[in-house]
C-alpha cells in the first residue's frame, strides 16, 4: 500500500465516529433498541448507481459493526414503472458491494400489502382516515401553499362506518381509477405541507411482479415505508435528506398505527459525483436512443456499468470510506472515484504489454523464424506475483508514438540512429524506416545488441528511453475500447431543455490492436495493467475467445490525491 493509503489508515482511526453511529451508541445504551436492523429500500423501477452504494454500505457496515441483520427491500408499491428484470440487477448489485447476501434478509413491500391494509382500516376505525373524493388537481387547490394554510375536503368528516364501507368497495374495484383516495385525516393548517391530509391509498387497476391483480389499490410510499420498516423490526431507517420534511408523517404512521418498538429515521447527505449521468430518465432515453448499449454501458455510473467497466467492490468502498457520511450534501469527484480503482488494482493484477495503435519494428540482424521466450515479472511492485514467459522474435508491434522521423528535445524513444531499450529484451537501434505513399511511416529497422539482454546483468552503456512491444508472430488481435465521461464537462451535464451535453469521443476504438498472446486465456471481468495505456479489464458482454474485447478501466496516471 502506498504512503498515501497509509496516511489515510492512520487518519481514519483518529476520525470521530459518524453522526449516526452516536446516535445508535445512545440508543443501544438507554435501552431504546436491543438488536440494530438496518434496510437498503430501492424501489425497483431501475439500475441503481453509484450514490446508491452509500446507502447500501452504510446500512449493511452498521448492521454488522454492531452485530445486527442487514435487509434489502425493494419497495414495490408502483407496478407501472417496476419489472423483475431492475429486481435481480438489484439483487446482483448488493451481492457484489458487500461479497454476500442472506437471502432470507430479502423482503419486499408487497409482501405486506395485507399489513398495510389492516393499518388503514385501523387508522379509519380511530377516525384518523377516511375517503376523499377530490380529484388529484382539486387536492392540491385545497392543500394551500407555504404561506397560506390548506382547507378541510368536503368529504374529512365522514362517519366511520362510510369510510369502511367506501374502502372495502375500493378494494373490491368499485370505483374507476382515481375516482377516490384514502386520506390520513391530521391537520390542513400544518406548517408541514407533508401532514395536510396525505393520500395513502389510491385506486389503480395494475397487474403487479409479485402480486398479480390481487390488489387494484395500492398504498403510498410515506405510508407504505414506516409500516414496512416497523413490522420488519427495523431500528433505524437511514434515508437520503429529502426525507427530513417527510419524517413528522413516518413518525405519526408508526404511532397511530400502534406499534410496539417503532424505528427510528435518520437522514444522511447523498452521494453526488460531478459530471455524471444519474437521473434513471436519462439514462433510459440513453438506452432507447441507441446512445449507450444498456444500463450496464461502462460510461454510465450504474453500479452494473462499473462491474462491467472493471471497478471492484473493493474500490467503490474505499471510495464510499474517503466520501464519508455528512448531513451537508457535497459533491465528489470522479478523480476520486478513478485514485481508488488504481490503488485496488496496483498491487493485484499483472502488467502485461499491448499494442494499440502498431507499427512493425524489424530487427534486422536478428535470427529469421527464431523465437525466443523471455522471463517477465508480473508485477515489479509485488514479487509474490512471480513470472512469466513472453515471446520475443524479429518482427515486433511498438505503438505509432514510440518512434518519430524529426522528434522534438527530450523525446528519449525511437527516432534515426537512436537507441533504447526494448523492455525486458534488449537494446536496439533505429538504423531506416518505411512510409507509403501518404509519407506516414509503416516500419521501422533496427539492430540489436545480443550482450544487452535484460537480466544479464549487461552494465555497458545506458539509454535514456524504454519502450513496450509486442511479438508480431505470436500477438493475439484484439478490440480496445478507450472511454472518456459520456458528458461534455467543460459545457457541462445537460443542456438548458434538458438534453445531455453528449462527449462524442466518450467511446474510442483503435482501428487495430494486439496484445500478448497469454492475454487470449483470460477470463471474461478478468483485469490487467497494460503497460503505460492504463489498468483493462475483459468485457463481460463482448468478449469471446475468438473476438477478444477489452474495456479501459482507468489511464494509467491522475493529479488526484486525497486530502
Amino acid at each position: 500500500m502506498s504512503d498515501i493509503c497509509e496516511d489515510c489508515a492512520e487518519k481514519s482511526e483518529v476520525v470521530s465516529r459518524h453522526f449516526i453511529q452516536n446516535v445508535i451508541d445512545k440508543d443501544l445504551e438507554e435501552g431504546t433498541y436491543s438488536k440494530i436492523v438496518t434496510r437498503f429500500p430501492p424501489e425497483p423501477n431501475g439500475y441503481l448507481h453509484i450514490g446508491h452504494a452509500r446507502s447500501i454500505l452504510l446500512n449493511s457496515g452498521l448492521a454488522k459493526e454492531y452485530g445486527g441483520d442487514f435487509h434489502l427491500r425493494f419497495d414495490d408499491t408502483n407496478p407501472t414503472k417496476e419489472k423483475a428484470e431492475y429486481v435481480d440487477s438489484i439483487m446482483e448489485d448488493v451481492r457484489w458491494i458487500c461479497g454476500e447476501l442472506d437471502r432470507e434478509k430479502v423482503f419486499y413491500a408487497s409482501d405486506y400489502f395485507d399489513a398495510m391494509y389492516d393499518c388503514a382500516v385501523k387508522l379509519i376505525q380511530k377516525g384518523k382516515a377516511y375517503v376523499c373524493d377530490l380529484s388529484a388537481e382539486q387536492i392540491r387547490e385545497y392543500r394551500g401553499t407555504l404561506k397560506e394554510p390548506g382547507k378541510d375536503s368536503p368529504y374529512r368528516e365522514r362517519s366511520v362506518e362510510e369510510n369502511l364501507d367506501l374502502f372495502e368497495r375500493m378494494r373490491a374495484g368499485e370505483f374507476e381509477d382515481g375516482s377516490r383516495v384514502l386520506r390520513a385525516k391530521i391537520d390542513m393548517a400544518s406548517s408541514n405541507m407533508n401532514m395536510r391530509d396525505p393520500v395513502l391509498y389510491r385506486v389503480a387497476r395494475m397487474e403487479h411482479h409479485n402480486t398479480g391483480d390481487k390488489w387494484c389499490i395500492y398504498p403510498m410510499y410515506d405510508f407504505a415505508h414506516p409500516i414496512e420498516d416497523a413490522v420488519e423490526g427495523v431500528s433505524h431507517s437511514l434515508c437520503t435528506l429529502e426525507f427530513e420534511d417527510h419524517r413528522p408523517l413516518y413518525d405519526w404512521v408508526v404511532r397511530e398505527c400502534g406499534f410496539d418498538h417503532p424505528p427510528k429515521q435518520i437522514e444522511f447527505a447523498k452521494l453526488y459525483l460531478t459530471n455524471v449521468v444519474t437521473g434513471k430518465r436519462y439514462i433510459k432515453k440513453l438506452v432507447e436512443d441507441g446512445i449507450v448499449d444498456g444500463w450496464d454501458d461502462p460510461r454510465l455510473v450504474s453500479i452494473a456499468a462499473l462491474r462491467r467497466r472493471g471497478f471492484t467492490p473493493e474500490s467503490i468502498r474505499m471510495f464510499i470510506e474517503l466520501s464519508g457520511i455528512s448531513k451537508a450534501n457535497s459533491s465528489s469527484d470522479y478523480a476520486m472515484l478513478e485514485y481508488c480503482i488504481r490503488e485496488d488494482l496496483k498491487m493485484k493484477r499483472p502488467r502485461m504489454m499491448a499494442i494499440l495503435n502498431p507499427i512493425k519494428l524489424v530487427i534486422t540482424n536478428y535470427p529469421e523464424n527464431e523465437i525466443e521466450y523471455l522471463d517477465v515479472s508480473n508485477n515489479q511492485e509485488n514479487e509474490a506475483m512471480g513470472t512469466r514467459k513472453v515471446p520475443f522474435g524479429r518482427v515486433l508491434y511498438i505503438e505509432r508514438d514510440d518512434f518519430m522521423i524529426e522528434p522534438p528535445k527530450k523525446y528519449f524513444r525511437l527516432y534515426p540512429g537512436n537507441e533504447v531499450r526494448l523492455m525486458n529484451a534488449y537494446f536496439v537501434t533505429c538504423t531506416d524506416y518505411v512510409t507509403d505513399e501518404a509519407g506516414n511511416v509503416t516500419e521501422v529497422r533496427c539492430t540489436y545488441d545480443p550482450e544487452t539482454k535484460s537480466g544479464s546483468g549487461f552494465s555497458g552503456r545506458k539509454v535514456k528511453g524504454t519502450i513496450h512491444w509486442v511479438c508480431a508472430e505470436t500477438a493475439r488481435k484484439a478490440e480496445i475500447r478507450l472511454y472518456e465521461n459520456i458528458v461534455d464537462e467543460e459545457k457541462g451535464v445537460y443542456n438548458e431543455d434538458g438534453t445531455i451535453n453528449l462527449n462524442p469521443n466518450s467511446l474510442t476504438v483503435p482501428e487495430s490492436s494486439y496484445v500478448e498472446p497469454e492475454l487470449a486465456e483470460a477470463e471474461q471481468g478478468e483485469s490487467f495493467q497494460f503497460v503505460r495505456q492504463g489498468y483493462f479489464v475483459v468485457d463481460t458482454k463482448d468478449s469471446s475467445k475468438e473476438h477478444l474485447v477489452f474495456n479501459r478501466i482507468v489511464s494509467m496516471k491522475s493529479s488526484y490525491r486525497p486530502k
